[in-house]
């Protein structure tokens, strides 16, 4: 067993750059589970900032002084701030609401509407597996009143919190797009002389997790405006709501969508039962998701992820396990970190593994 263990580390970490690289990695992730509550106006700040320092760099090829093109992008930053603090969230807040309120009326509905499947469905839908499944909804429902309620009495530390973010953030986006090489310089400043590994790796990462990061809020921006306007059109109440219900679903890919369509459907039904406008709903909700999938994405995403599902959704379960909200969005760019420093980490035994063909009986 020691001779097994023995190997495997002269084989892994054989290379100095490689324990470097290992611990480099090991206390950046603790400090992140450990401190990232603490750390979280800070590391928003340098997300935010990372976002918006491709259109710094973009404005400086256009010969813009530096000063002036962090002054106009961060002025920008705050002015959709603005707009989405003094617009689009008290927008939302009224309408979840009001959805709250008619909550227990559209419940009756529902359920008048679940007691008459067996009547006109019986060969697929019993009386029995209705009554069950209303005695869990009611369940569910009783359990979501109880956590809306618990969230209500503990709103005032939040709204502190969000006050402190409000301040916090943009102070710090402002001084990471101004100072961004000094920080730059005074990190890399910290870092072994030997960084061939390190160097090669980030080369590597950068532009994939430049171009999905980016990508990724465009997208959320984008079919979040889409979805609005035409639930606006269409005049299906709680537009804004949903529509942020839609924008913030690609962030889970293969379960967003999919778990987005189950409120769009309640409330369609529920205001206008299986009737033309509700078909239409669905429709457009279709084609919406196509027209992502097939023509936004590919737009955006100029360099490919190539990720399995599986391993998205189990970094989408891991990540978003431990840091809720950003551990989804930046799900993905971990996950392609841990590829990229799988498949670059030096070995420093290869081994010669033959696996022989199954002989077929």
């Amino acid at each position: 067993m020691i001779r097994v263990f023995r190997n495997w580390v002269q084989r892994y970490f054989s290379d100095e750059e490689a324990v470097v690289l290992a611990i480099v990695l090991i206390l950046g992730f603790a400090v992140v589970i450990s401190f990232g509550n603490k750390l979280a106006p800070l590391l928003i700040g340098l997300v935010v900032a990372y976002l918006l320092q491709g259109m710094v760099q973009r404005l400086r090829r256009w010969h813009v002084p530096h000063i002036l093109a962090v002054w106009i992008v961060f002025l920008l930053f705050v002015s959709v701030l603005g707009a989405l603090i003094g617009v689009v969230i008290p927008l939302v807040w009224r309408q979840m609401l009001a959805l709250i309120g008619e909550l227990p009326r559209m419940l009756v509905e529902w359920q008048d509407q679940l007691l008459h499947l067996p009547e006109r469905f019986p060969a697929f839908v019993s009386e029995e597996q209705i009554t069950q499944l209303i005695r869990t909804a009611s369940g569910e429902f009783g359990q979501l009143g109880q956590w809306l309620l618990s969230q209500s009495l503990a709103s005032l530390p939040l709204l502190i919190t969000i006050l402190v973010y409000l301040i916090l953030v943009p102070i710090l986006v402002f001084f990471f797009l101004m100072d961004n090489q000094t920080i730059t310089r005074w990190f890399i400043a910290h870092l072994p002389r030997e960084r061939r590994l390190m160097t090669r790796i980030w080369t590597e990462m950068n532009q994939q997790i430049a171009n999905y990061i980016r990508g990724k809020a465009v997208e959320i921006i984008i079919v979040g405006a889409v979805s609005y306007v035409c639930f606006a059109v269409l005049q299906l109440n709680y537009a804004a709501l949903l529509a942020v219900i839609v924008g913030l679903s690609v962030l889970v890919p293969y379960i967003g969508a999919t778990v987005a369509t189950l409120p769009i459907a309640m409330v369609g039904l529920f205001q206008w039962g299986l009737g033309n406008e509700f078909m239409v709903l669905l429709a457009v909700y279709a084609v919406i998701q196509a027209l992502d999938g097939n023509v936004l994405v590919p737009v955006l995403f100029s360099e490919a992820v190539n990720l399995h599902p599986v391993a998205i959704i189990a970094a989408v379960l891991i990540f978003g396990g431990l840091w809720g909200f950003w551990g989804v969005f930046f799900a993905i760019p971990l996950a392609t970190l841990f590829k990229a420093v799988l498949y670059a980490w030096p070995r420093g035994v290869e081994a010669d593994i033959e696996v022989s063909p199954v002989k077929e009986v």
